[in-house]
């Protein structure tokens, strides 16, 4: 069990530098030259990263607004693509707080919570004693967002230095990590789901474009638990 803010400050910039950040760095990229494309100004593209901060609602919110949409409806869907953090915030804060944390401090905490810092806390909380947690969550994150801005920074400005194509293609790293990553926290269950997910996503985006992620999340979802909950029972009467 890690006790010396030290160990964990070093242990947090270990895990961000690397993966997490020159993803992050790559996919913002490629998100900075789109918003450039869109006409949005430099300001817009850093605060769309740092006040949305998840890839599916920035991109929703370049979308929705070339789609010439009242900033009312463009709220709104930023806030429906971004709902998947509502269950990632339920989870993962009481790992975070303590009885010194004030309220208005862990909105801060919240806004800068990820999949990336989700994920990274989960694997390492356990090693690291609970007074210490937020230090390895401020640490990861903030490394995270600074990683995440420059690469806003650096698409948005250096747009014409990369083919267009490639500089979109940046964003798909994104979740491609995020699946590699979510599969390594959460152990066989996720790779389960990932596995069925997959090929559903293909099927379900063929017959049903609109509609796919949210088909694909509640079908293969539910073909995961079904899946873990067979291979459990099996488990235990093997024991």
């Amino acid at each position: 069990m890690l006790n010396q803010s030290g160990e964990v400050t070093r242990l947090a910039v270990k895990d961000a530098i690397g993966f997490p950040a020159l993803t992050l760095l790559a996919s913002m990229i490629g998100f900075g030259s789109l918003v450039h494309e869109s006409g949005l100004p430099f300001t817009v593209a850093l605060a769309a990263t740092a006040g949305i901060w998840g890839l599916p609602g920035q991109l929703t919110l370049v979308e929705v607004h070339a789609a010439g949409a009242s900033a009312f409806f463009v709220i709104l869907a930023v806030a429906l693509a971004n709902a998947r953090f509502l269950p990632m915030v339920v989870s993962f804060v009481p790992l975070i707080r303590s009885s010194a944390t004030r309220p208005g401090w862990m909105f801060v905490l919240v806004q800068m919570l990820s999949i990336n810092s989700w994920a990274a806390g989960l694997r390492r909380f356990p090693t690291i004693s609970p007074e210490l947690r937020q230090r390895y969550y401020i640490v990861f994150a903030s490394i995270c967002m600074a990683s995440g801005l420059l690469g806003t920074a650096i698409g948005f400005l250096g747009v014409g230095l990369l083919p267009r194509p490639i500089a979109l293609g940046l964003i798909f790293l994104n979740p491609l990590f995020f699946a590699i990553l979510l599969a390594g926290a959460q152990g066989r269950g996720a790779s389960t789901a990932l596995l069925i997910g997959a090929p559903l996503g293909v099927l379900f985006h063929l017959i049903a474009p609109d509609l796919d992620l949210l088909i694909t999340g509640v079908v293969g979802g539910t073909l995961a638990f079904l899946v873990g909950q067979k291979r459990q029972g099996r488990e235990k009467n093997h024991d």
